[in-house]
């Protein structure tokens, strides 16, 4: 059990019949009245952000998140298939549970499923992939007044902005936080 006095950021309490990760608490001692903590905590089921108070005594159970390493196998179509490459175990999950979290992984790579209570949740690709360009137009000289860039589809079928010096079939690396391109390999 955690007190909420004791809430640091990254923790997972259960409250609910959910599973929050505090992202934000503060401790408020106001000039009148009880202290109190003020949270904002993350939904790690569906991502939903909700802001919440708490008095310093009341106690969550904390919950326990699993994370497994497993290779992405491949996509038929409907259903996403994961193997774990110590035990031969594969798992098949719909496009539903995975939302946009594989749009920067290749075949055969390494992702972290989430789990808890034994119920996968999330998938956390690698920080950073390797990939390349299929498809992007040519840049021009004179365009880059405001370190201007372009488009480009990359060998996953998703879109990356690049600076204009990148060019098609060249392999670039990508922040797969927040999908910006970070530099040429």
């Amino acid at each position: 059990m955690v007190s909420a006095g004791d809430f640091r950021n990254g923790i997972t309490i259960e409250m609910d019949n959910n599973v929050y990760q505090i992202i934000e608490f503060q401790h408020v001692k106001p000039g009148k009245g009880a202290a109190f903590v003020r949270t904002k905590l993350k939904n790690i089921k569906n991502g939903g952000v909700v802001e919440k108070t708490f008095r310093p005594t009341e106690k969550y159970p904390q919950a326990h998140i699993e994370r497994s390493e497993m290779q992405y196998l491949y996509s038929d179509g409907e259903l996403f298939h994961f193997m774990n490459v110590e035990t031969f175990d594969q798992i098949a999950m719909n496009e539903d549970s995975i939302g946009d979290s594989l749009k920067f992984v290749k075949e055969n790579e390494m992702v972290k499923m989430v789990a808890h209570a034994g119920q996968v949740f999330a998938i956390e690709p690698p920080l950073f992939v390797e990939l390349v360009i299929t498809e992007t137009e040519p840049g021009f000289k004179g365009d880059t007044a405001q370190g201007a860039s372009k488009p480009a589809i990359v060998e996953t079928g998703a879109t990356v902005y690049v600076p204009l010096f990148v060019e098609q079939g060249e392999t670039i690396q990508i922040d797969t936080r927040s999908g910006e391109y970070m530099k040429r390999v």
